[in-house]
């Protein structure tokens, strides 16, 4: 056998250490995309990583903050393997080795190439989760400035798109590299780098490796017209998120206020009736546009629920809208008024939620990271339904 052997030093407590190789939210915040595992002898460890890339296996022995050896079966390897990962506290911090075992024969040379590789950049990743929060696949990954939207037969038809088969652009993020070659709203990207793209999965495959300042081909639909553009990608600025939940909240706040005043401000002088007039037959009232926002706010407090919990459930893709639950919302709070008041509770918990944050969960930077740059994005998804609302009050009035 060959020993290929990888090592870093963390500078957290042990327990998060050993959490990173048996929890599954954690195994995705520095390894992979998705993950299920169950952390006994012989319990199952799957990971998966965009591009379809997966290792099915199991867990082979643990030793609670010290040891954890599973199988690794890769969709491209001829036979498993098994990799062993050793953890010593050291000055105030944890050491941390992988060893991965693999057969001496010639024919898996590359093989061992490629994990030693592979290894080395994932370890550099996990000790700047665990230290810092930041994972350095997002980190390191350019931006479009795009704001992805859902992409529907009927949206296709409406929008005289030839194609069913793409992702509608929402809006653009100001400065950045979509904006600047003139994409926008309603727009339908069918290709970018060579890559046909159906949605926004394809979209990150598209530009794996890639880096700021890169240039990329982008094909996409404005209507019955197909354009070609050149755009830069754009460096990723990363948010500074607070070391307090309490100044976090307060932070979210200062972003989120002045979006959801100007969309309360867009009701002014619309009766409940007119609030409530479908566009068209399948498309949303400005009231169901609110409800769907409220949706949002409800699924950040379930996704703070799951991360502190530890469990954070992975869903198969974004999914789509359910009509029958926005109609539900605004069915039991059935004016202006009161959904309006349902969007502000709903924003309200949410930043009660976080100033709640337990103390003990702030240790787990990784996964207060990931909440934190959340709330602090620019609430874009606010300001392009604050647009869809007036769109629809207009046709209704």
């Amino acid at each position: 056998m060959t020993s290929i052997t990888a090592e870093t030093f963390v500078q957290v407590p042990l327990k998060f250490a050993y959490r990173a190789f048996t929890n599954a939210t954690s195994l995705r915040e520095w390894l992979c995309e998705v993950a299920t595992v169950d952390p006994h002898p012989s319990g199952r460890m799957y990971l998966w990583w965009r591009g379809d890339f997966y290792s099915s296996g199991h867990y082979l022995a643990l030793e609670e903050n010290k040891s954890v050896k599973f199988r690794w079966f890769s969709s491209i390897d001829p036979a498993p393997t098994e990799v062993t990962v050793t953890l010593a506290e050291k000055d105030g911090g944890v050491h941390i080795q992988l060893t991965h075992e693999v057969p001496a024969d010639p024919s898996w040379k590359d093989a061992a190439k490629e994990f030693h590789k592979h290894w080395a950049e994932s370890l550099r990743n996990l000790k700047s989760v665990l230290e810092t929060g930041i994972d350095l696949r997002i980190a390191e990954r350019p931006m479009l400035g795009i704001i992805p939207g859902d992409f529907t037969a009927e949206q296709a038809t409406a929008l005289g798109v030839p194609v069913r088969e793409g992702m509608r652009i929402d809006g653009t993020v100001e400065g950045m590299g979509a904006q600047r070659v003139g994409l926008q709203r309603d727009d339908v990207i069918v290709e970018m780098a060579g890559h046909p793209i159906s949605d926004f999965n394809s979209l990150v495959r598209a530009i794996a490796g890639k880096k700021g300042g890169d240039k990329v081909e982008v094909v996409y639909y404005r209507g019955a017209d197909k354009k070609t553009v050149t755009m830069e990608l754009s460096k990723r600025p990363m948010a500074e998120v607070p070391s307090t939940p309490v100044e976090l909240a307060k932070q979210a706040r200062a972003l989120v206020e002045p979006a959801l005043v100007e969309l309360e401000k867009s009701f002014e002088g619309y009766t409940d009736e007119q609030a409530m007039k479908r566009p068209a037959p399948k498309e949303w009232s400005a009231l169901e546009v609110v409800a769907h926002l409220i949706h949002g706010e409800r699924f950040n407090t379930i996704f703070l629920t799951n991360l502190i919990d530890g469990y954070e459930p992975v869903a198969d893709g974004f999914g789509s809208n359910v009509n029958a639950q926005v109609e539900a919302t605004v069915r039991v709070n059935p004016s202006i008024e009161l959904m309006l008041a349902e969007l502000r509770r709903s924003l309200e918990e949410l930043l009660a939620y976080t100033e709640l944050i337990p103390e003990d969960f702030l240790a787990n930077k990784s996964s207060y990271y990931r909440f934190g740059s959340l709330l602090l994005q620019p609430d874009f998804h606010l300001g392009a339904h604050t647009q869809q609302i007036r769109d629809a009050l207009a046709a209704a009035k």
